[in-house]
């Protein structure tokens, strides 16, 4: 007859042999996890960027579940770094910094002024039907983002390993950790992690696919991205989760500048600073993802988002968004960019139910039908707050005839 109280001791001890099996099985899980994320580093990738924005997308080919926006930050980390759930081109830009060019309530500049301190013209020998070839219009594309002309590349970590105030980690990225540190001419397959102020990445090719991000920046000021391109190695399973991340969303004076970003779900996610003369195309998707050219989820310090090329072929989300994921959208630039594609072209701030918007100005925007006869699939403006206070919308048109478009 079973005798309970004497097989106690036994039953006792093997459920302790149990418990300490689970708890070796899922750290040897772990361990895994964090070393494909992190430890694995493949032979340098080759992969060309397209020269033309792809083909519209039909309707029934775009994703049918419903996608989450890329709002994680740090909760999610492994070995202290937070991860998320969800051959030289003949390229040439010279564009210079614009900080603090515009006041939330200055005067904008109409679509055929240049920006402040800018060197990139806004209109080259056409001002409409820019979409098709950019450039002639004299915004961004292949021909004048990216790494420019002549610039001879390194590649990390298989040519060199460090330089002043950088350095390959071999848990898996590149580390640039020193205040002022210059990481340019470079090549490699891994994120780029930036946690020092004044820091500037230039002329720096970065393709990696995956979960991960191409430059991530961890409360840093004064940080610079410019001249540099940054993809993932397909439209699909390859696809870069981020391009550009401000991963905590508190780093000030940043400037992203005439980088040439695609097959990313996201290019730019950022809440102040400056994202100009970026050409953002070829967006890539896979299932969970909201593809965004450049997005910001809350915060009222300046932000200005001026004479990009931003197209996203699929037909869900945008190719410039303003959310309030985290907070009220304010002091917010919208100028003379080229945008086309995503569930509406443009998401300017306002959640439904949400904190009222303030200083939100969207002006002298070229809005293509390069994808789908109203810029969006769904159409080109939403979230938009026409009555809050310091509210502008003015100058915007069809890039296809220049008849201006309402809000």
């Amino acid at each position: 007859m079973f005798d309970i109280k004497q097989k106690a001791p036994l039953l006792k001890n093997l459920l302790v042999v149990l418990s300490l099996s689970v708890i070796v099985v899922t750290a040897t899980s772990l361990w895994y996890v964090h070393y494909v994320a992190h430890n694995k580093t493949a032979a340098l990738k080759v992969v060309s960027p397209p020269k033309n924005p792809i083909s519209k997308v039909s309707p029934s080919t775009n994703p049918t579940t419903t996608p989450k926006r890329n709002t994680d930050t740090a909760s999610n980390s492994v070995s202290g770094k937070p991860i998320s759930k969800t051959t030289p081109t003949n390229y040439s830009a010279n564009s210079t910094a614009v900080a603090n060019s515009y006041s939330p309530t200055s005067t904008l500049p109409n679509s055929t002024t240049t920006p402040p301190n800018s060197n990139i013209p806004v209109q080259g020998p056409q001002t409409l039907n820019c979409a098709p070839v950019p450039h002639l219009c004299g915004f961004p594309d292949a021909t004048n983002s990216g790494v420019r002309t002549g610039v001879v590349l390194k590649r990390v970590p298989e040519d060199v390993t460090s330089g002043a105030g950088w350095h390959y980690d071999n848990r898996g990225w590149v580390a640039v950790d020193t205040a002022g540190a210059i990481f340019s001419g470079y090549s490699t397959n891994l994120n780029v992690d930036v946690t020092a102020d004044n820091v500037t990445i230039s002329d720096v090719r970065i393709i990696v696919g995956g979960d991960t991000f191409g430059v991530s920046i961890r409360h840093a000021n004064g940080v610079t991205i410019q001249h540099s391109e940054i993809a993932g190695t397909n439209t699909s399973s390859g696809r870069l989760l981020v391009s550009i991340k401000d991963i905590y969303g508190d780093s000030a004076n940043m400037r992203v500048l005439a980088n040439n970003m695609y097959y990313v779900s996201t290019a730019v996610q950022l809440d102040a600073g400056l994202i100009q003369d970026n050409y953002i195309h070829d967006m890539g998707f896979i299932n969970g993802d909201h593809i965004n050219g450049t997005t910001s989820n809350g915060g009222s310090v300046l932000l200005k988002i001026v004479h990009n090329t931003s197209f996203n072929q699929f037909s869900q989300t945008d190719a410039i968004s303003l959310f309030e994921d985290f907070g009220v959208q304010a002091n917010r630039v919208i100028d003379n960019n080229l945008v086309a594609g995503g569930g509406y072209c443009i998401y300017g701030g306002q959640n439904s139910g949400g904190l009222t918007v303030s200083n939100i100005q969207i002006t002298n925007n070229h809005f293509a039908r390069l994808f789908y006869s109203n810029c969006g699939f769904f159409g080109y403006i939403a979230a938009w707050n026409p009555g809050a206070p310091g509210a502008v919308w003015s100058g915007n048109v069809w890039d296809d005839t220049g008849a201006t478009v309402a809000p």
